[in-house]
């Protein structure tokens, strides 16, 4: 119990300090393709809880290979405000200009979301600052509350970003997920708590990062974080895919065919279950492989001997999903890794592949596609899963023979 058992190439990268108290949560990962370069950040605590929040740190990770040589821990004191606690770390690469945008959020001193929540009174700033050489220096930080919510925080009780990457689409837009609290009226200067309800949406910027926005609210259901991926079809029709937490026992899908400006009606996804009171997961997209490469069908070597029409031999465009988070139905354990081989249709995940047997908790996956590798940054311990983050290496192929072989 308490150890990875599916992946051969991890590293501890955080470890909760029992003496001292000081705990590392809310990992968050990005894959920086042209230096090889790994940015695992993560919150660091004064303890677990969240109102204990100090500020954000990051570890950088060299790729040689299938094997990865982190830095040391790097504190980012540049990520604060006076007065505030840093929160959910959310990295996006721009690919243009080479910019890494770490958003995040700074919270008042101590101000819990649950007083922000019964007061309407939002404790909250929205901030980013950026990196033009793969995470060796940062910017001053930039509060970008004003510009991007504006007079509408005042429906919003509290918000955050992420936590976990954000991505580019093929567009050029940067997308970054997040989820607000928000609420429609007040009695007696107080929103009502039964009126404040969680809700995911999109911040995004149409030019490299220059200035953002933020689309519309997903009203259906009652979703907190998030995570997007843009999903191709073996058509060729693009849309954005959303995984979002829910309380509901099982995760919460939309998609938007405007870039995340909107999203169509949410569902629950029976096939991926939520402990009580969910939990965060992460979720990309990607192109198998040997579909980079030539063509093998998703179907199996029986399918693939079959005769097929012209149409039919033609290499699927269409990309896959990956996905982590706790498949225990009842509490936080035994992190596992779904693929979707048709994610523009319904019921199409995979079993999960068991990365880490025993406690976990948040989980954040990246990327390297030309590779055919993925990253996945992911709270755990042996008794609590706060107490590590660890990082694992792994292939496609292992992900789609172990699901097979089961």
């Amino acid at each position: 119990v308490g150890e990875v058992t599916s992946c051969s190439c991890t590293s501890i990268l955080f470890r909760q300090e029992s003496q001292k108290g000081v705990t590392y949560r809310i990992p968050a990962l990005l894959y920086v393709p042209p230096t090889r370069a790994f940015l695992a950040f993560a919150e660091k605590r004064s303890s677990s809880r969240d109102e204990d929040a100090l500020h954000l740190v990051l570890r950088r990770g060299l790729r040689t290979g299938r094997s990865v040589q982190w830095e040391p821990l790097q504190p980012l004191m540049k990520a604060t405000l006076p007065g505030h606690r840093t929160m959910n770390p959310c990295p996006v690469w721009e690919q243009k200009s080479g910019c890494v945008y770490l958003f995040f959020i700074c919270v008042q001193g101590h101000v819990t979301e649950r007083r922000q929540i019964r007061s309407g009174r939002n404790a909250a700033r929205l901030c980013f600052i950026c990196s033009q050489d793969a995470g060796c220096s940062w910017s001053e930080v930039r509060d970008l509350t004003e510009e991007v919510i504006g007079p509408e925080v005042k429906h919003w009780a509290t918000f955050a970003v992420g936590p976990g990457h954000g991505v580019q689409l093929r567009s050029g837009r940067l997308v970054i997920p997040a989820y607000a609290y928000y609420f429609a009226h007040r009695f007696l200067c107080f929103p009502l708590p039964c009126a404040v309800k969680s809700h995911s949406l999109m911040i995004y910027s149409d030019d490299l990062g220059a200035t953002w926005h933020h689309g519309r609210l997903l009203k259906s259901l009652a979703t907190g974080e998030c995570q997007v991926a843009e999903v191709t079809g073996r058509a060729g029709n693009t849309a954005l895919y959303c995984s979002a937490r829910t309380s509901h026992r099982y995760r919460a899908e939309a998609l938007s065919s405007d870039c995340g400006d909107c999203f169509q009606k949410q569902t629950l996804n029976r096939q991926l279950c939520e402990p009580p009171c969910g939990c965060q997961g992460s979720v990309v997209s990607f192109r198998p492989l040997e579909m980079q490469h030539g063509h093998q069908d998703p179907r199996g070597k029986d399918a693939a001997s079959t005769p097929q029409s012209e149409e039919e031999a033609s290499p699927p465009s269409g990309t896959w999903l990956l996905y982590s988070h706790p498949t225990n139905k009842k509490r936080r354990t035994d992190l596992g890794i779904y693929h979707n081989q048709s994610p523009l249709e319904t019921a199409f995940w995979s079993r999960p592949w068991i990365l880490h047997r025993g406690p976990c908790g948040y989980s954040d996956l990246a990327t390297v596609e030309e590779q055919g590798l993925f990253g996945c940054l992911f709270e755990c311990g042996p008794k609590q899963g706060c107490e590590q983050i660890a990082f694992c290496l792994f292939s496609d192929q292992e992900v789609l023979n172990c699901v097979q072989e089961d």
